[in-house]
């Protein structure tokens, strides 16, 4: 069954949540108490609501800060930055994305001619490695298109450091089964977790860790046996030089005078996030999970994108009182926009990954022809420029940040 990805179910999750968003996330966050039907009550689980737009950062940052102060929220509020600083991080050095694909689409045509490699992926995809705590935690990946933050971290190492796979291949399993099958945040964790993140420092999973944090599971701790104990990072040849950011102007009433169509998409399912300054004429939908891999994509995972652009079209109609339509896969956006005789549209920003990869070869023209207004966050705008190298400067930054955009809880 497919979590609820409508908006409704995310304000209903936060609200769940806020109460333990202070010291009690502090204190017990890195707990894997694994899935419960009523969700985890150490974490947020908000991942898969916020990587889809349905609900923003701020909007999430506003409500902590509004029963917490800065001091008692302030690891909850660090996880918020770190979403915000991976995005920052991969629009400044896209080519991170791009040889990923390339070396991920190597990996897999080499694993097609590998009947070995084929066999041993198998065994970890469907948990059947014989490491108990891995295969439960790729069983519950499967099952249920979500991972503790402590699982993935976890689950990354073993996979790279004692089953000796590609992590490319990990990277794109967990792209293929997350909810928030974020390209940033999920590329730029497994690197950080194999040493090329923060070149030359790893994450080595031991068992007595993954023993403690788990020990709150119905079954009891999860044991892992045979794990490396002493692996090198991962290295390349390549430096991954930083661009500069190129980021759109701030949107007003007066770039959206003209009658326009509004994009929702995967990553901007819902408009109430965006706070357009006037009302589209029109609603665009397109969801595109399967641009997530070149293999199948999870049905929890395919299920929750498209039910959360879908949902979020059927709402934007409501709320704005226009049209809305399915922009398809293999369609002209052009020739939509034509057939409905809406000659602007305004996009919800598109970050580099697989959304972007999926969308932006038919918005481009439309761009070039000064058709499309780009709208992006103030949050993203003003902590993007912060992101160049590691988390720290984004840290330094976050009280800076918060009292920029406004973000005060009501203080």
């Amino acid at each position: 069954m497919t979590p609820n990805s409508t908006r409704a179910a995310a304000l209903a999750r936060l609200a769940q949540f806020l109460p333990a968003a202070g010291r009690r996330y502090a204190e017990t966050r890195n707990a894997d108490d694994g899935p419960a039907s009523g969700g985890r009550s150490n974490v947020s689980e908000l991942s898969p609501w916020l990587h889809a737009g349905v609900i923003g950062e701020p909007e999430v940052l506003e409500a902590v800060l509004g029963q917490h102060s800065p001091r008692a929220a302030e690891k909850f509020i660090a996880e918020v930055f770190w979403r915000i600083y991976f995005k920052g991080y991969l629009e400044q050095r896209p080519a991170i994305w791009d040889d990923y694909c390339t070396g991920r689409d190597g990996a897999l045509a080499a694993m097609a001619r590998n009947a070995g490699l084929q066999r041993a992926y198998a065994e970890a995809t469907e948990g059947r490695t014989g490491i108990e705590a891995f295969d439960a935690w790729a069983q519950e990946l499967a099952e249920t298109g979500y991972l503790h933050n402590h699982a993935r971290m976890w689950f990354a190492s073993i996979w790279i450091f004692t089953l000796k796979l590609n992590w490319r291949l990990g990277a794109d399993f967990f792209l293929r089964h997350l909810m928030d099958g974020d390209a940033a945040s999920n590329t730029l964790s497994w690197r950080w977790v194999a040493g090329l993140h923060t070149k030359g420092k790893h994450y080595l999973a031991r068992a007595d860790n993954i023993a403690r944090y788990t020990s709150g599971r119905p079954g009891g701790a999860l044991r892992a046996d045979g794990l490396a104990e002493d692996a090198e990072p991962l290295s390349e040849p390549q430096d991954y030089g930083r661009q500069k950011l190129d980021l759109p102007a701030l949107v007003s009433a007066g770039d959206l005078a003209e009658p326009f169509a509004l994009l929702l998409h995967d990553e901007a399912a819902h408009h109430a996030p965006l706070a357009l300054p006037t009302a589209p004429a029109m609603v665009v939908a397109a969801a595109r999970p399967t641009a997530r891999s070149p293999g199948a994509v999870g049905a929890v995972a395919s299920g929750f994108a498209n039910g959360a652009v879908a949902g979020g079209m059927a709402e934007a109609a409501t709320a704005f009182g226009c049209p809305a339509t399915e922009w398809r896969a293999g369609e002209s956006l052009a020739a939509l926009l034509d057939e409905t005789g809406v000659s602007r549209i305004a996009v919800p920003y598109l970050p580099t990954g697989w959304t972007r990869d999926a969308l932006m070869s038919d918005i481009a023209p439309l761009a070039a022809q000064g058709r499309v207004v780009t709208i992006l966050g103030n949050l993203d705008r003003a902590t993007w420029p912060h992101a160049k190298a590691g988390f720290f400067g984004v840290a330094k930054a976050i009280d800076g940040v918060l009292a920029e955009c406004g973000i005060t809880g009501g203080a």
